[in-house]
């Protein structure tokens, strides 16, 4: 069995947001268009309650896309973006959530940022979304989504590490692009075993 894994296609990742990815609503469609091909879906969410740890503006003196050290290692901070219960959290309007059989939000513990759809940046504590997967008997993922050089890139490689079949539709995702960042996630999902479609 296989399940598209449509990573974080949010308001305040698209155009007009307090994060935008350019282009970021570029892939609804397209996302839409797979959700016939697989036979199942399911959506990740980015979740921060209010003054999360990797918002800028808890950190006196720091920038949006500054980075600092955690205690769970290197970390971008971001603008304040898609706060729980906000309009910039919502899924994108024209993305068809009917067809989601799951949704799994992240990032909603206040300490630590979460970009992988299964793993919180501490590359230990579980989203719940493996033994999701695997009760379902699913082995092979599709991924799109936002954005392709962090949590499309890290919820892929995680994904294969854990053994799934992992295949990245680039043309449905978008980046940000951080200082040469799309491209070094690209080698990076290489590396780890994932399929760039």
């Amino acid at each position: 069995m296989q399940a598209l894994i449509v990573i974080d296609v949010q308001n305040d990742f698209c155009p007009g947001g307090a994060l935008a990815v350019p282009q970021g609503d570029r892939v609804v469609a397209g996302i839409n268009a797979l959700m016939d091909e697989v036979q199942a879906v399911v959506l990740t969410q980015d979740w921060h309650p209010a003054g999360h740890s990797s918002f800028a503006s808890e950190h006196e003196g720091r920038a949006p896309f500054d980075t600092v050290r955690m205690a769970y290692g290197p970390q971008v901070l971001w603008p304040d973006h898609c706060v729980q219960g906000s309009e910039g959290a919502a899924f994108h309007p024209a993305l068809d959530t009917d067809r989601a059989d799951l949704v799994i939000r992240k990032g909603f513990r206040p300490g630590i940022d979460s970009y992988s759809a299964f793993f919180e940046n501490d590359h230990a504590t579980p989203t719940g979304l493996e033994g999701y997967l695997r009760s379902r008997g699913i082995e092979r993922l599709l991924l799109a989504g936002l954005a392709t050089d962090f949590c499309v890139r890290f919820s892929a490689e995680d994904a294969a590490r854990l053994g799934f079949a992992v295949t990245v539709r680039e043309a449905l995702c978008r980046g940000i692009d951080l200082d040469g960042s799309v491209a070094a996630a690209r080698e990076a999902m290489r590396g780890a075993g994932v399929t760039l479609a």
